[in-house]
């Protein structure tokens, strides 16, 4: 952020203002300038990349698994996680999107680079107060391992009992502050690197425990894959949303007009309000519904995440149609002219967008953070990174593509020129592309085994929220029963 504050704040760095209507007469952006401008965004993509995933990781990593009460409050953190990351973007898409636009790019810019710094000091200052786990090494080996020993021992067969694959001892689990997993017949083929040969070579014989650590990294990736749509449609919030509402009349009142880019303040609104309407009531009823304590399960509420993108991407391709027909009565889709139309028309999709990410994105981080082994908990949490990654550039991807073919076969559907596009038809595509990748995920999740806890803490809290839901039913029942008694004698609270 340093760095992009001086691209943007050193004149010799800034590109120089063109005016001129013909960007041929213009000055060329120097190598040095777009250097410095493109390493600076690297470098933050990078450190988001390193940072996202362990932050979110360390955070869930302070609570106890073995004690029931910090289990119970585990179950929320990721719903408050978000709420914070997204009141961050709250404060992004309004206040500083307005003095990007109205005082500076060096000030906008600037205030983020502080925010980090006070950042960095409070996190190195609570460092001493955090619950650590020791770092294994490197998950990425391990699961190496894991596959070259299944390679080395294809030819082998495989025992009956799983007791005589190669285990440590669990004295051994305790020394190193890890836990071991017994051997699941999922992926059953992966236990051959477990094989005892008489080699101990580590890429020749592995543990059952780090045979299964591989399992349950390799048993989510259906799930990651069927994400990526999702994320896909994630991106459409801050890229074609944004372009509609620049050709929608922006102003309120005779002195203000709205920035495109602050529509996505009310994803942001949206999804703080459906966190905790989610998380203080949702989950308390369906407690009492289900009898499990998240109030349904992760993959559940994934799958309503991406229900809800169905019906967002069907609202929008009706609004932009509706707004295709604006343009045409007022006969501006020759040309890209503000239509008549206010830019609150497009509110329904962006805040539908802030509702679905209550619901998919963080069930996404809490599922792959949950599901994978505790040595890999970092990795796991990085999926819902990637996931997030490849969205954008599956996005591109389609966007480029369904551009290509419509304009090589008539008039083409996403154009410079919304008002001569067809961004209705576009919108429906991905609707179709999300019910189909829905379908998927039903059948992905159908297959899918949760792994087992490393505790018994959740059966704990399972255990006290039915016998809570059969005292508010005794409760209930007597309270029937003395009906017509008369009046209770006073209740001393203390």
């Amino acid at each position: 952020m340093s760095l992009l504050t001086l691209a943007v704040s050193m004149p010799s760095l800034k590109p120089h203002p063109c005016l001129d209507a013909n960007a041929e007469h213009c000055k060329q952006t120097s190598r040095l300038q777009l250097a410095v401008f493109f390493t600076a965004l690297y470098i933050l993509a990078l450190g988001t990349g390193g940072t996202k995933p362990n932050i979110s990781t360390i955070g869930a990593d302070q609570f106890d698994d073995f004690h029931p009460e910090e289990k119970a409050q585990k179950l929320s953190f990721f719903n408050w996680w978000m709420f914070s990351i997204f009141f961050g973007t709250l404060f992004a898409t309004t206040t500083l999107v307005y003095i990007q636009e109205n005082v500076g790019w060096s000030l906008g810019y600037g205030i983020p680079t502080v925010g980090l710094a006070i950042a960095i000091l409070i996190f190195a200052a609570g460092t001493p107060f955090y619950r650590h786990k020791l770092p294994t090494g490197s998950p990425f080996i391990r699961m190496a391992k894991v596959i070259v020993a299944t390679a080395w021992n294809w030819r082998q067969p495989l025992p009956y009992d799983p007791r005589q694959l190669h285990e440590l001892q669990l004295e051994e689990y305790t020394k190193q502050g890890t836990f071991r997993i017994d051997s699941t017949p999922s992926l059953r083929f992966l236990n051959k690197a477990a094989i005892r040969t008489g080699s101990t070579h580590p890429w020749k014989l592995c543990s059952v425990t780090q045979v299964e650590e591989t399992k349950q990294m390799l048993r989510m990736i259906p799930i990651l894959i069927c994400t990526f749509i999702p994320s896909t449609m994630l991106s459409q919030a801050q890229t074609l949303f944004i372009k509609q509402g620049r050709t929608l009349d922006r102003s309120v009142g005779s002195h203000f007009q709205i920035p495109p880019a602050s529509l996505t303040a009310f994803v942001t609104i949206s999804m703080l309000v459906s966190v905790i309407i989610y998380d203080r009531f949702f989950v308390k009823i369906m407690q009492r519904l289900t009898n499990n304590p998240r109030g349904i399960t992760m993959l559940q509420r994934l799958g309503i995440g991406m229900i809800l993108h169905i019906l967002i991407m069907t609202i929008a391709s009706l609004v932009e149609r509706h707004r295709l027909h604006v343009a045409r009565k007022n006969g501006l889709e020759k040309n890209e002219e503000q239509l008549p139309l206010t830019i609150f028309t497009l509110l329904p999709q962006f805040m539908l967008v802030g509702v679905a990410d209550a619901f998919s994105e963080v069930a996404k981080i809490e599922f792959f953070y949950d599901q994978a082994p505790e040595s890999m908990k970092s990795l796991g949490t990085s999926y819902s990174m990637t996931s997030l990654g490849i969205g954008n550039f599956l996005s591109s991807f389609l966007l480029s593509t369904v551009s290509h073919l419509t304009k090589k076969h008539g008039n083409g559907w996403i154009n410079n020129n919304l008002n001569a596009s067809h961004l209705d038809y576009y919108y429906g595509f991905l609707a179709v592309l999300s019910t189909i990748n829905f379908f998927l995920f039903l059948l992905m999740s159908k297959m899918y085994v949760y792994k087992a806890e490393v505790s018994d803490s959740i059966k704990v809290l399972t255990d006290k929220l039915k016998a809570s839901n059969l005292n508010e039913k005794s409760a209930m029942t007597r309270g029937r029963a003395d009906e017509g008694r008369g009046p209770l004698p006073p209740f001393n609270l203390f």
